[in-house]
């Protein structure tokens, strides 16, 4: 699944970061490295764009960039 995917509240192991290079770099600089967990914590009211805490830190994504986040569901 990818990180847009993710409900409010729902945790993600990151396991893939792709897009274009200038993205990818921009994405892994904000925290999104490949074996972080990464937590859904706003979405807005139109649905976008969602928010992440990452390394105690609140990103927020828009969902065509989100998508280039490929994470794991964790279960609790």
């Amino acid at each position: 699944m990818t990180l847009d995917m993710l409900k409010l509240n729902e945790e993600g192991l990151i396991k893939k970061v792709s897009g274009l290079e200038l993205l990818k770099r921009r994405l892994l600089d904000l925290g999104f490295i490949p074996g972080e967990i990464t937590k859904c914590v706003l979405i807005s009211p139109f649905r976008e764009p969602k928010a992440y805490l990452i390394n105690n830190n609140v990103i927020a994504l828009r969902s065509k960039d989100a998508k280039n986040v490929e994470v794991e569901l964790c279960i609790e």
